[in-house]
């Protein structure tokens, strides 16, 4: 084919619709337990509230919850996939690898905030949260009321009824007994089950099942299974909660992931390089929200 600028741009348009197409079709789990927040500068700072705000009775003035005096800030990195098109390959009608690779890109594209979101997660147990502490721990400070723990160490189990209630049902426990500093239960209730593939099999008895070791199963329909293949522990699980639309992780997305393309033949790349390019370029991060609303356990024990 000769590269011509018709015949370029014929090409490059078709290259477009596969990586669109792949975008579109690629399906995400991050969503289940996150939440998407829009970003317009290259570092944001969330002043989340220390509690949720709840309705009490109106004696004396209003009770004004302030903004906590924690600051917590994510900065947005950028992430790129590229793909070059040797001029060679374009005289040569060479060009069915390249759908491919655009495809792959276009499917990678929809993919990265799958990967931005359970990368958190895998790290949740080590990286900071607003109030300075892993967003897993033990000791969460919150205003003037004694601190709160969002971590265990029990291994998910589904073989007896024991072993559940030790697992699943003490994490239901400590996720509906959460409460805000007056000592009011937030009312919370689990949504979702996120478990590695090493756990799936052990969720999803436990959500589906009638019975453990001949005995009813109080779990069942408790929350919905969400397996990740991004999770990288084999024995760690979380339960999460959302309370009007505030889920435990948060999608910063400073610039969704886009596609570009370098197709003009008289371009100094392609004249010293003999190649076109195609790039894909996103910016954005992952972080954590407020840790009432999971409980996460290293499975450990």
């Amino acid at each position: 084919m000769t590269p011509n600028r018709a015949n370029i741009d014929l090409v490059f348009r078709g290259l477009r619709a596969e990586f669109n197409n792949a975008y579109s079709a690629a399906a995400v789990m991050w969503a289940m337990v996150a939440m998407r927040v829009g970003s317009t500068a290259s570092i944001e700072e969330y002043p989340w509230l220390t509690n949720f705000p709840q309705m009490r009775e109106w004696i004396g003035e209003r009770a004004v919850k302030q903004l906590s005096a924690h600051v917590y800030r994510l900065k947005n990195r950028d992430f790129e996939a590229s793909i070059a098109i040797d001029r060679n390959d374009f005289e040569d009608d060479r060009l069915q690898m390249y759908s491919t690779q655009s495809r792959n890109a276009g499917q990678s594209a929809r993919l990265w905030a799958d990967e931005l979101v359970f990368g958190a997660v895998n790290d949740s147990f080590e990286n900071p949260c607003h109030d300075g502490q892993p967003f897993f721990a033990d000791n969460h400070p919150l205003d003037d009321a004694p601190a709160f723990s969002n971590k265990i160490t029990a291994p998910l189990k589904a073989d007896t009824q024991a072993n559940a209630a030790a697992s699943f049902g003490a994490a239901e426990i400590a996720l509906m007994q959460m409460t805000d500093p007056e000592g009011r239960p937030l009312g919370l209730m689990p949504k979702s089950l996120l478990v590695p593939p090493a756990l799936k099999a052990t969720a999803n008895i436990l959500m589906t099942a009638d019975r453990l070791d001949d005995k009813p199963n109080p779990y069942k329909g408790a929350a919905e299974v969400v397996c990740s293949p991004r999770l990288t522990s084999r024995t760690a699980w979380f339960l999460c909660a959302e309370s009007g639309g505030l889920k435990p992780f948060v999608l910063q997305e400073r610039k969704r992931p886009t596609i570009d393309m370098l197709m003009d033949p008289d371009n100094p790349h392609v004249f010293l390089r003999r190649e076109y390019l195609i790039g894909v370029h996103g910016r954005g991060e992952a972080g954590y929200t407020l840790p009432q609303l999971a409980i996460g356990s290293t499975g450990a024990a």
